[in-house]
């Protein structure tokens, strides 16, 4: 059967625990994206130092095999929609925000399929959302570049705000790909 495979932190933490400005701004990412914590920024910065550094890498680099693998990661960002143009110099600038407005929770909120980025990860973990032919329950996942318009709820969903007295107001029933909304005022049963 064999060894488990051992887990190790795909991210690294921050060198200093207490420094007021990086709380400050890993908090407006954790609000403004809908982050469980502050380990998924630091994966996503993790992400783009490599990226980073492997171009850095590249560019002071000659040879065939640094071309060969020059074309590969360029493929492979664009691809994936971080970087529009195939240049090293757009590697070197890129942010953490590239990298999490590609995130899947954040299409679904963009898309306008759900009210909030919060209830976008709900129905991602809940496995309301299907990307093609697949349910795909990971908020996490990095969308390629071609598959935004794939992106659909897997059945209806009712997506707004409870009022008082147990009325919902303004409720939007969401159907799969191919069927019609309805909208309207409801009552709860």
């Amino acid at each position: 059967m064999g060894d488990p495979r051992k887990r190790r932190r795909r991210y690294t933490r921050p060198m200093h625990p207490w420094r007021v400005e990086r709380i400050e701004e890993e908090n407006i990412l954790v609000n403004k994206y809908g982050l469980k914590n502050k380990s998924e920024v630091w994966r996503a910065k993790s992400m783009i130092g490599k990226f980073r550094q492997q171009a850095r890498h590249l560019l002071g680099s000659v040879g065939e095999e640094s071309e060969k693998e020059t074309t590969q990661m360029l493929d492979k960002l664009s691809k994936l929609g971080i970087i529009k143009t195939k240049k090293l110099e757009d590697v070197l600038a890129l942010t953490v925000e590239d990298l999490l407005n590609r995130r899947l929770q954040t299409l679904v909120f963009k898309k306008g399929l759900t009210t909030s980025v919060k209830q976008a990860r709900q129905f991602i973990i809940h496995r309301h959302v299907i990307v093609g032919r697949n349910v795909v329950d990971v908020p996490g996942y990095i969308m390629p570049a071609g598959q935004e318009d794939s992106i659909s709820l897997k059945k209806v969903v009712v997506v707004g705000k409870k009022g008082e007295g147990g009325k919902t107001e303004g409720l939007k029933k969401v159907a799969v790909a191919g069927e019609k909304e309805e909208s309207g005022k409801t009552e709860k049963d």
